[in-house]
């Protein structure tokens, strides 16, 4: 049943989201040795999220190229597409993109829309961009990317986000960037609430004024907190496997993600870093179906909260919901 389903997946970064394949075959092609970072399996190793975020950046440096960043997107969008993801949006960061010069993140960004737009002929999924700085690489090179972001700001590029390390730093601290992405027009968007706990996502909503937060899920800690999320109809991305294999939680069984639902947040399903979480979008429909009995309507209606909440504009929004509601029909 879930493979067939059309989904839309909020929270998904493109680097995370390379194949181990993938990266060995570049770095084979680069002579660059990384037999470190992958396990006897072929799969990515990593002892926690702080040595996860190491393997992250270590994977990501075999990206050097638009054409590295091209063939990238086509991958990852492959697997996505086979999984039934009929939208998505994903996180890019001219940090690992053209070190935050504003000409060098154009030509990679073209690299990865020109992909993009073949996927979509191709495969039939939609992509879009969302710019996000990287937390524990400090608020003055996160100033840099936010005037990339803001100079490449438009019908591809829809969003801005921050991600990293959420105990280092405060969302205050990013507050120029988060300003200047708004009045570029960009729409915004915050990781919290994973290991920085309820108040970082009280931090976010207070101080960077986001209206999606990335995971969010330790806001279950605070009731009143969940209510208010609820209320101000902010929206969660959470990615349930990748939370259950870095060991926030012990089991599906044990995630939040039905006790907010059914408090009345608005939640949606993405998938993070799907390699290194083992996980897709069709694994992760079947996992919470089979731990909270959910069916087909209940999906419906969270890929229909999703492109609700999705960043992208009216058009193409509007086409999505058809396609979804023309299935669920």
């Amino acid at each position: 049943m879930a493979a067939d389903l059309p989904k839309v997946e909020l929270h998904l970064h493109l680097e995370g989201a390379a194949p181990p394949t993938f990266i060995r075959g570049l770095a084979r092609e680069k002579h660059m040795d990384l037999s470190g970072i992958f396990g006897e399996d072929g799969s990515y190793k990593y002892r926690d999220f702080w040595d996860f975020l190491k393997v992250y950046e270590a994977a990501t440096d075999t990206l050097k190229t638009p054409e590295d960043y091209r063939r990238l997107t086509l991958a990852v969008l492959e697997e996505s597409a086979a999984s039934g993801v009929v939208y998505s949006e994903c996180f890019l960061s001219p940090d690992f993109c053209g070190g935050r010069d504003v000409g060098a993140w154009k030509e990679y960004l073209l690299a990865i829309r020109e992909a993009a737009d073949q996927a979509e002929r191709t495969m039939g999924i939609t992509l879009r961009g969302i710019v996000t700085p990287i937390r524990h690489f400090g608020p003055d090179k996160a100033r840099q990317t936010a005037i990339c972001a803001a100079e490449t700001a438009g019908d591809w590029i829809v969003g801005f986000g921050l991600a990293g390390d959420e105990k280092i730093g405060e969302p205050k601290d990013f507050r120029w960037s988060f300003d200047a992405a708004r009045e570029a027009g960009l729409r915004l968007t915050c990781h919290a609430g994973e290991w920085g706990g309820p108040e970082s996502v009280h931090a976010a909503i207070r101080d960077l004024e986001v209206e999606r937060i990335g995971h969010g899920v330790r806001a279950i800690e605070d009731m009143a907190l969940v209510d208010q999320i609820a209320e101000q109809g902010i929206v969660l991305e959470i990615c349930p496997g990748s939370n259950i294999v870095l060991g926030l939680y012990t089991g599906w069984r044990q995630h939040p993600i039905h006790q907010l639902r059914e408090r009345g947040v608005k939640v949606t399903i993405s998938t993070d870093d799907p390699p290194f979480f083992h996980t897709t979008m069709a694994h992760e429909y079947d996992r919470l179906a089979e731990a909270f009995d959910w069916d087909a309507g209940v999906f419906h209606s969270i890929a229909r909260a999703s492109i609700d909440a999705a960043f992208c504009d009216g058009d193409t929004r509007t086409r999505i919901i058809k396609t979804l509601e023309a299935a669920h029909a």
